[in-house]
Parts: structure tokens; C-alpha cells; sequence
């Protein structure tokens, strides 16, 4: 699999310095953008990216080859300004973003593949649920939905994943604080629900977070 240089992706986030070194440090060591590409292999169909932050994972899925259409949704408004001018600066193709506020407001009409990446545990359970079944409506068949979560294991990774997210609102990196992180089995059970085959995978690389990755295709 090809991959993205961290630093050459990080320079389209100049000139704004702590843009372009989260963009390096996350890259060089966040195993989410392998495994996204991973996931995705095999379909080009447009992919929509819920809570996108500043569309790193369009620079690594166009450098791993996917040729789809892209569009990043997040509600802070500051990212997505980062996210438009690195895609310029970068000139990816067929790339967009807007701002919208996924807690509240519906979704862009769409039908494809959609990445949902660390974005349940920063809204209500209630919305979170809601959210899934609206994701899950938008997968075609041959396409898929790849989420990135923590989950509700009550052990000292999910107590450390907590302690990070909280951290990153109190910084004021996340524009609001962790809510409740999904239970495997509650998760599992309501993608079964909405027609979807799902593959959990932890995904925390080196680090001690307790991260899964979860691969959804439409039943036969």
C-alpha cells in the first residue's frame, strides 16, 4: 500500500504551525489512516467523512490510490477552513468539505462508503445512536462503513482513552468533551439492525487507547 509522507502532507497545512504538526505527529502515529485504506480497498465509491477534522484522511486515501469522490463534514468551523486550504495547497481531486453540525442537522443526500472516526463518544448517546442509522441508510451495496471508536470496556485503556479525549477539550483541540462510548455488543446489535455485516478489530497501534475499528458491509 502506498503510503503518505507525514511531512510532506503536513507542509499543505502551513502556515498555520499547529496544524501542519498535529498533521505530522498524527500521521506518523495514528494507525487509523492504514486502516481506513485498508477497509476501503477494492471501491471507489464516494465516500462521505462525518466529523472529518481537518480532512487528514483525504491526503492519505488519495496517496493509497482511492479515487472516489470525497466529501469531510465536521462542526468546527476552523477546521474546515484548514481542511479547504490544504486540499487547494495539495490539489486533491474531487475533494470537498462544509460545516455541519452532525449532533443536529441531516445529513448531505448520499450514497456510497462513510468513515464515522472518533466522533460517537463526543455526542449524546441518544444522537450517537441516531447517527449510526443515518450512516448505516447511506451505504451502498459493495461500499462500507468504517468507524473508529473507543469502547465501553471498563479497563484501564478505556479510562486512558477517556483521560485523552477530555484532555483535547479542555485544550481546546475538540470543541466538546467525551459523552459515553458504545458497548461492542449494543453497536454490533444495532448495525445488524440496519442490514450491516460488522468486523471489529482493535486498532490502537502503540498506543495504550482502546480503539477499535469496525468494518460494516450491506448484507447479501
Amino acid at each position: 500500500m502506498n503510503r503518505a509522507s507525514p511531512r510532506l502532507t503536513a507542509t499543505a497545512y502551513l502556515p498555520q504551525r499547529r496544524y501542519y504538526w498535529y498533521a505530522r505527529c498524527k500521521l506518523a502515529s495514528d494507525p487509523v489512516y492504514d486502516g481506513v485504506g485498508t477497509a476501503l480497498r477494492g471501491t471507489d465509491a464516494p465516500l462521505l467523512d462525518l466529523g472529518c477534522g481537518i480532512g487528514l484522511l483525504a491526503h492519505t486515501l488519495r496517496a493509497q490510490g482511492f479515487a472516489g469522490c470525497y466529501l469531510g463534514i465536521d462542526n468546527d468551523a476552523g477546521k474546515i477552513a484548514a481542511a479547504q486550504d490544504a486540499a487547494v495547497r495539495a490539489n486533491l481531486h474531487a475533494t470537498h468539505y462544509d460545516c455541519i453540525d452532525l449532533a443536529n442537522a441531516p445529513l448531505p443526500p448520499h450514497r456510497g462508503s462513510v468513515a464515522l472516526l472518533d466522533v460517537l463518544q463526543f455526542v449524546p448517546p441518544q444522537a450517537a445512536s441516531a447517527l449510526v442509522e443515518r450512516a448505516a441508510a447511506c451505504i451502498a451495496p459493495g461500499a462500507r462503513l468504517v468507524i473508529r471508536s473507543g469502547l465501553d470496556d471498563a479497563d484501564a485503556r478505556t479510562r486512558f482513552t477517556r483521560t485523552v479525549d477530555a484532555f483535547s477539550r479542555r485544550v481546546g483541540w475538540m470543541n466538546a468533551a467525551p459523552k459515553q462510548y458504545p458497548k461492542r455488543a449494543e453497536l454490533a446489535a444495532q448495525l445488524a439492525r440496519c442490514g450491516l455485516l460488522a468486523h471489529f478489530a482493535p486498532l490502537s497501534g502503540r498506543l495504550p487507547f482502546n480503539n477499535w475499528l469496525i468494518v460494516c458491509e450491506r448484507a447479501a
